[in-house]
């Protein structure tokens, strides 16, 4: 993807993130263009210190993908901010208050949300997530010493961290890890590349695995839990829903899998390959598990170059 857009995709993603009155605060934050674009370069994401803890100064909008020690302390008052912390498919975060100086009687809070959340859409959506909204909510001023000891726990490999503070000193330390999860569920992908297996093991849940590229995705197989029917298809597009299991293809520009447009579905075991090219600013794969059977979809995906984009323009599905 080029640098622009990229930087734009970024852009996009914070701003819509906090309401439209604090979109501001984007621009007045010391966060410069090569900052924005640093956070979505892989390298950097895997550059973890080998002997000490990592530590940075937190900013009012930032974007996070290593486990460490996060100090925020306000300069000014700050209004809106957002940090979203994503980690590799496979991990989830928990986090802990190591020391916080806020007035939460005159306003203040500090909020955990798990999943991240774009201009009022969620991911996970409601339909995915195995917790109440309420519940994926953990208000720091309004929970217990307990709860504060023990810390917040992610579901997936995403979380964010919404906080209003309105005193200049003002702030807090927070101490984030990351954790290996077995059967990794509602994935947003760190990079424009890879390739994964993603496994359902009888549960009844849905697990959607997010890429905010446009992309050539490549299906090599899927497995529902039982025989191939060679009279289903391979390949629906009026729906597989009464099949119970299922994987779904979706195509727009928001987070929300349940807004999104479908592209196609599957609703037959195979091996493939199946091959096409997306350019949606977030394609989903979304495996559907009624829960009797154990579901594999394993699927690799690249980004698309300019000359693709151009070539598949119309092929995404937004409103």
């Amino acid at each position: 993807m080029e640098r622009a857009f990229r930087e734009r995709l970024f852009f996009a993603l914070l701003c819509l993130s906090v309401p439209r009155r604090d979109c501001r605060y984007i621009e007045d934050n010391e966060v410069t263009q090569d900052e924005l674009f640093s956070v979505l370069n892989s390298d950097l994401k895997r550059e973890l210190p080998d002997a000490s803890m990592y530590r940075r100064p937190l900013r009012c909008l930032d974007m996070v993908a290593l486990e460490g020690q996060f100090t925020f302390t306000a300069a000014r008052p700050q209004r809106g901010c957002a940090s979203f912390f994503i980690a590799e498919p496979n991990k989830v975060f928990s986090l802990f208050y190591d020391h916080v100086n806020i007035n939460c009687r005159g306003g203040d809070f500090i909020k955990v949300f798990d999943g991240w959340v774009m201009k009022g859409q969620r991911f996970p959506s409601l339909q995915d997530h195995p917790l109440p909204l309420h519940q994926r909510y953990v208000d720091y001023c309004n929970s217990d010493e307990l709860s504060r000891r023990t810390g917040v726990r992610s579901s997936q490999n995403v979380f964010m961290l919404f906080f209003h503070i309105r005193h200049a000193g003002d702030g807090f330390t927070i101490t984030v890890r990351q954790h290996l999860n077995p059967f990794p569920c509602n994935i947003i992908s760190q990079t424009p590349e890879g390739r994964f297996t993603m496994v359902v093991p009888q549960q009844h849940r849905n697990c959607s695995f997010s890429i905010i590229y446009p992309v050539q995705l490549q299906i090599s197989a899927f497995s529902l839990g039982r025989r191939s029917d060679p009279a289903l298809p391979k390949m629906s597009v009026t729906g597989c829903s009464e099949a119970g299991d299922f994987v779904e293809l979706l195509g727009g520009s928001g987070l929300d899998t349940s807004q999104m447009s479908p592209i196609a579905e599957l609703c037959s075991s195979f091996t493939g390959p199946t091959q096409m090219k997306i350019g949606c600013d977030n394609t989903v794969l979304r495996l559907v598990s009624s829960g009797r059977f154990v579901n594999t979809l394993t699927f690799s995906y690249n980004l698309l170059d300019q000359h693709d984009l151009n070539s598949v323009d119309g092929f995404c599905f937004t409103e």
